[in-house]
C-alpha cells in the first residue's frame, strides 16, 4: 500500500472514531436530560407538594410546611412557585419564632423583587420579626414595665413599619403596622426618658436634654411627652438657661393644662 493510501485509511479511521465518540456523548447527554424517575416525579408533583405545604401552613403545622417549602426552594429555585414559596417561608419562619431567618428571607425577597406587588408584605413580615424580637407577649399585652430595656430591635421594627405605612398606605397590612407603631412609639420614648433621667441624676444636663428632646422629636405624640418636657425644664435650669426653661414650661402648660406641675413660674 502506498503512502497516500495509508494516509487515507488512517484519516478514515479517525473520522469513524470521532463519529462514534460524538454519538456516545449525545447518548450520554440524552440520558442525563432524562433524569432519574424520582426527579421526574418530583417535577411532575411540584404543584401537589406546594399544595401540601400550604395546607400544613393553614393548619398551623408550620414546621412541616417549612420542611416542604425549603425542599422545593432548594430543588426548584426557578419554578413558577419560587416567589410565592419565598413569601410563605418567611411567614412560617416568623410563626415558629425563627425571626432571623424570617428577616433574611424578607430581605432577599425585597432585594430580588423591588417592584413586586407583595413587597409590602415582605416589609411587614420583616417589621413583625423585629417587633417579636423585643419584649415578650405577656410584657406587651399586660403592659408590664419594660421601658428600661434597650430597644434596639424595637427601633428597627418602628423604622420598618413606618416605611410600610408611608410607602404603602393602601396596603392591607398598614393598619396593623400603624397600631404596632403606637405601642413602639410609647416604649421607645419611655426608654429615652429613662436614659435622660439617668443623666439628669448625675448632673449631665446636656446629655439629659438631648435624650428628652430626641424623644419628643422622634416619637411625637407618645404618652411620655409630658415627662420629656419636664426633664427638659430641669436640664435647662441645671444649665442656668432660665429663659429656655420658662419657654419649655409654657409648652408644657399649653399641652397639659390640667397638670399641676405645668404651672408657669
Amino acid at each position: 500500500m502506498n503512502t497516500g493510501s495509508r494516509s487515507a485509511s488512517v484519516l478514515s479511521r479517525i473520522v469513524q472514531a470521532r463519529s462514534v465518540l460524538a454519538l456516545l456523548v449525545v447518548v450520554g447527554l440524552l440520558a442525563g436530560c432524562a433524569g432519574d424517575p424520582e426527579e421526574y416525579d418530583a417535577v411532575q408533583d411540584i404543584r401537589e407538594a406546594y399544595e401540601t405545604a400550604e395546607a400544613a401552613m393553614m393548619g398551623q403545622n408550620y414546621r412541616k410546611a417549612i420542611g416542604i417549602f425549603e425542599a422545593l426552594q432548594a430543588r426548584f429555585p426557578f419554578s413558577d412557585f419560587a416567589k410565592q414559596i419565598q413569601l410563605q417561608l418567611m411567614y412560617c419562619y416568623y410563626k415558629v419564632g425563627r425571626q432571623d431567618e424570617a428577616i433574611s428571607a424578607a430581605d432577599q425577597f425585597i432585594r430580588e423583587n423591588p417592584t413586586h406587588t407583595r413587597v409590602d408584605y415582605a416589609l411587614y413580615i420583616k417589621g413583625l420579626a423585629y417587633f417579636e424580637k423585643g419584649p415578650g407577649f405577656l410584657e406587651r399585652w399586660f403592659r408590664r414595665d419594660v421601658g428600661g430595656r434597650p430597644p434596639r430591635d424595637g427601633e428597627l421594627a418602628f423604622s420598618l413599619l413606618s416605611r410600610l405605612v408611608e410607602r404603602y398606605p393602601a396596603s392591607p397590612y398598614a393598619e396593623d403596622a400603624h397600631q404596632r407603631m403606637i405601642y413602639l412609639k410609647n416604649r421607645l420614648a419611655s426608654y429615652e426618658n429613662r436614659v435622660a433621667r439617668f443623666y439628669l441624676e448625675r448632673d449631665a444636663y446636656v446629655a439629659a436634654l438631648n435624650r428628652a428632646k430626641g424623644a419628643i422629636e422622634k416619637y411625637n405624640g407618645a404618652d411620655s411627652g409630658r415627662e420629656s418636657l419636664e426633664i427638659m425644664i430641669e436640664a435647662y435650669e441645671g444649665l442656668g438657661m432660665m429663659e429656655l426653661a420658662a419657654d419649655t414650661r409654657r409648652v408644657l402648660q399649653s399641652n397639659f393644662p390640667n397638670d399641676s406641675q405645668a404651672s408657669v413660674q
